[in-house]
């Protein structure tokens, strides 16, 4: 499905279709979101920031650590399907009970819009 999102992004990048993009983009930004690891589960092995030696006022380098971008990088959880297609579910309902408020006060045009993007994203539930 997460191939599925992306390609169809691209698409909608190349016909400039603003509802989609938004549509997708939140929806895989989503996805991201729930692959990323929760703070509590990651491994604490320093020491407080406050206690961590100066650059400059003797401070020893690890030998063999690593530096640079990417160098504190934990890997991502793995979603099942069924897993991203709750989060896809969850983004169209979002958008519906949106698009039900902004009905009641009155905003039809923004309704539409994201009623729109609930049926970007309830096509690709059918597949």
């Amino acid at each position: 499905m997460r191939a599925a999102l992306r390609q169809h992004l691209t698409t909608a990048l190349k016909a400039r279709d603003r509802v989609a993009l938004a549509a997708l983009r939140s929806a895989l930004g989503a996805i991201d979101n729930a692959e990323a690891v929760p703070i509590d589960s990651a491994p604490i092995d320093s020491a407080p920031i406050d206690s961590a030696p100066v650059a400059g006022l003797g401070g020893e380098h690890v030998a063999g650590a690593a530096s640079g971008v990417g160098a504190t990088e934990m890997t991502r959880r793995e979603l099942t399907d069924a897993q991203l297609r709750e989060i896809v579910e969850n983004e169209i309902r979002e958008r519906t009970a949106a698009a039900d408020e902004y009905e009641r006060l009155g905003r039809a045009d923004h309704a539409e819009r994201l009623r729109a993007e609930a049926e970007v994203l309830t096509r690709h539930l059918v597949r």
